[in-house]
Formats: structure tokens, C-alpha cells, sequence
């Protein structure tokens, strides 16, 4: 896949026009409402990792596109640096860090403007999620399992000076010779705040944002939960919520962003030895370009 992906892509940067501009991105962790324009597309080069009784570290790069101006596709695959061992998560809603090869959809179905620059919007998430090549770390390694499918949806107002989205999405796996990944539903909450200072036509635009976002694995159905050659993993349920800042800057058809979280609530692995290791820190870089 990368090998027919980059010589597009560099052949894309050398002849895009330099009026565009790169409107479609918000968190770095949560979910938002933006979407490439028609016929826009957009690629994201993504650095993400967790730390604390170990590590892990992942490259994904994600490649969208706007079939109209409301409705965006994107597909994203996963370059996994070092395989982490922590309880399963998204991290990042769009761009999660599991060794899923992933297809999404997002439509904006209501727009609402509410005065000048501002507007309520929301949209429907789905997509498919396709086991990558390279293997997970900890308690899922070695875990086989089948296709998962992501719904959900997300709901915010946009400004020149406030922005502010809630969303949520669930994902679950089919299982595969009796193997099967736990399902994780996904919340968030961000609010970001654009000073006067910053509110201008020309240069870098950028934006501070809060990010909550938080994450419960395996807790619901017996469906749902961990499973290895026919047996449910006992204990292995999670819920996690992670806290922390990120910032946003826009120039022309370039976007950077970047954050940093760390844990306000955290309920794994009641036993010991634990089944996950503690999480103790967040982090995601990203690059994006629109084209």
C-alpha cells in the first residue's frame, strides 16, 4: 500500500496550488465535525504514543477525501514502532493507535449558522476496521480476530473565537478461530479558544485546545469482551480518562498539531499480576496537507 500511496503523494505536492487552504481539522485527540471540501484532498502524517510501565510508539498515515463538502472518506493504515502493551484504546479518534487498518466515513448532516463565522453542526461517523499485519503488544499479542465496524457521532459550534465538540463512537470485532478483541467505546469532549491576537488573515492561525477523552473496553456484552481460543479473559475490562492540552495552527493548505495528556481516572486490571501495565502519558504529533 505505501509503496503505490508515496509517488502519488509526492507527485500531488509538486503541482498543488498554493490558494488552497487547509480548513478541515480540529483535536488532536477528539472528535469534530470538519470535512475536506468537494474534491479536496487531504493527507495526515501522524506520530502517537503511550508511556508509563512501558511504551509504545506508531506511525499512521491517513489519506482523505471529500466526496461533497459534507460528506469526507479517508482510509489509514498503521506503521507500528514499537508495539505498546496498555489496556486497549483509540487514543486518537480518527487516527487511533490499534494495528487496524482503517476505512471511515464522516457525514455532516446539519449545519446551522448562528452569525458571522459561526455555526452548530453535527455528523454521523461509521467505518470498517481490518486487522493490520503486525502484531499488538501485551495481553493482545498473538490475538487473532476478525472485521470490526465504528459508529457514532459528534455534535459542536465553530467561531472566530470558540469552538467546543462532544462525541462518542463503539467499535466491535467479529471473532476469528475463537479469538476475539475486546469492543471500546470512545467519548470526548474539546474546546478550543482563538485570542484576538490570533484571529487574522495572513501568517499562522493558530488555536489552543482542552481535550478530555476517555475509553471503556470490554464492558458491556459477554459478546464484547476479550476472548482467547473460546475463553473470556477474566478481569480484563477497562475505563480509562485522559485530560490534557493540545494546540492547532493553520497556514494555507498546511495544518500542525500536537498534545500531550495524562490520566484523571483509570479502572484496569483489578488482579495481580495486572493484565495491563498503568498508563501514565498521551502524546500526538500531526502534519497534515490539502490538496
Amino acid at each position: 500500500m505505501q509503496r503505490a500511496i508515496w509517488p502519488t503523494v509526492l507527485i500531488v505536492l509538486g503541482t498543488t496550488p498554493a490558494n488552497l487552504t487547509a480548513s478541515g481539522h480540529g483535536p488532536v485527540f477528539g472528535l469534530a465535525t470538519p470535512t475536506n471540501p468537494r474534491g479536496g484532498w487531504s493527507l495526515d502524517l501522524n506520530l502517537m504514543g503511550r508511556g508509563g510501565s512501558g511504551s509504545g510508539f506508531m506511525f499512521r498515515p491517513a489519506l482523505g477525501y471529500g466526496i461533497t463538502e459534507n460528506l469526507k472518506v479517508s482510509i489509514s493504515a498503521p506503521v507500528i514502532l514499537r508495539a505498546e502493551p496498555f489496556a486497549p484504546s483509540r487514543l486518537s479518534a480518527f487516527t487511533s493507535m490499534s494495528g487496524d487498518v482503517e476505512a471511515l466515513g464522516i457525514w455532516r448532516f446539519h449545519r446551522q449558522d448562528t452569525g458571522v463565522g459561526s455555526r452548530f453542526e453535527s455528523a454521523a461517523i461509521g467505518g470498517l476496521l481490518f486487522p493490520g499485519p503486525q502484531d499488538a503488544g501485551g495481553a493482545l499479542k498473538g490475538l487473532g480476530g476478525g472485521v470490526g465496524v465504528i459508529v457514532g457521532g459528534v455534535t459542536g459550534i465553530a467561531s472566530r473565537s470558540h469552538y467546543a465538540w462532544a462525541g462518542s463512537t463503539y467499535q466491535r470485532y467479529s471473532g476469528g478461530a475463537l479469538d476475539r478483541r475486546p469492543d471500546i467505546l470512545f467519548y470526548s469532549l474539546a474546546y478550543a479558544y482563538r485570542p484576538p491576537s490570533w484571529r487574522t488573515d495572513s501568517g499562522w492561525d493558530w488555536r489552543i485546545f482542552g481535550e478530555l477523552t476517555g475509553e471503556r473496553s470490554g464492558g458491556f456484552q459477554r459478546a464484547g469482551r476479550f476472548q482467547r481460543a473460546g475463553i473470556l479473559r477474566p478481569n480484563s475490562q477497562s475505563h480509562q480518562v485522559f485530560l490534557g492540552p493540545t494546540t492547532l495552527g493553520v497556514y494555507k493548505n498546511i495544518a500542525v498539531s500536537a498534545g500531550v495528556q495524562f490520566p484523571v481516572y483509570r479502572a484496569t486490571s483489578p488482579v495481580y499480576p495486572p493484565i495491563y501495565p498503568t498508563e501514565r502519558v498521551r502524546f500526538a504529533l500531526n502534519f497534515a496537507y490539502f490538496f
